[in-house]
């Protein structure tokens, strides 16, 4: 059995984005079953825990002496068994892993920026100095990804990928702006993959661990 560790409790803020989203979600696009090793707030800082994942970090997946980290990745490792996220064919398999690496590099990092800055340092007179140039910068990549996309339902054309699974949950860590939204097109991009049943089942599992454990 497939086993991923996940927060017990994080702040509002962070409900329905933590990085274990993303492997809940290539479970279910794959149709593999999962169960899930929640910790508390100081879990990730033991020995036993960081002997597993350097960083402190969720997700870690275990299956049998198989243990990963990194959420890239985990979905990768999981793409290689499904269809659902890696096509058969080389090049278009090829092309799911260069955007699911290009929400890694050239997309989450900017984003990143703005949601420390908001989250965590919004007071703080750098940071409203720093924030106009930090958005700026998002919403030139940003762009460049919707020109990318286009007219196409999915970054590679009719059928969703492991790329797309990453670059969804990489915009939607900007949900508490319209700095993505604003781009109508990167606006119905994120409403059609977050319609997909199996994000709504991560998604409602994820919450649902959240509620028991409260």
């Amino acid at each position: 059995m497939i086993t991923i560790s996940a927060f017990k409790w994080v702040p509002d803020f962070a409900r329905g984005i933590v990085r274990d989203l993303r492997v809940r979600w290539a479970l279910e696009e794959a149709g593999l079953p999962y169960r899930t090793r929640l910790i508390t707030q100081g879990d990730q800082d033991k020995d036993d825990y960081r002997a597993l994942q350097p960083f402190g970090q969720v997700p870690i997946f275990q299956e049998g002496n198989l243990t990963l980290f990194e959420s890239g990745a985990i979905v990768l490792h999981i793409g290689e068994r499904s269809e659902a996220l890696l096509p058969k064919d080389p090049a278009a398999r090829a092309r799911a892993v260069q955007w699911l690496i290009a929400a890694l590099n050239s997309i989450e990092p900017f984003i990143m920026n703005v949601v420390l800055i908001d989250v965590f340092y919004a007071n703080e007179e750098w940071a409203k100095l720093r924030r106009p140039g930090a958005v700026q910068f998002v919403e030139r990549r940003l762009s460049a990804l919707s020109k990318s996309l286009g007219d196409k339902p999915y970054l590679d054309g009719d059928r969703f990928t492991a790329g797309d699974l990453m670059m969804t949950t990489t915009l939607r860590f900007l949900r508490h702006t319209d700095i993505v939204t604003s781009d109508k097109r990167l606006a119905a991009y994120i409403e059609r993959c977050t319609a997909r049943p199996a994000f709504k089942r991560a998604l409602d599992a994820q919450l649902g661990d959240f509620k028991e454990a409260a």
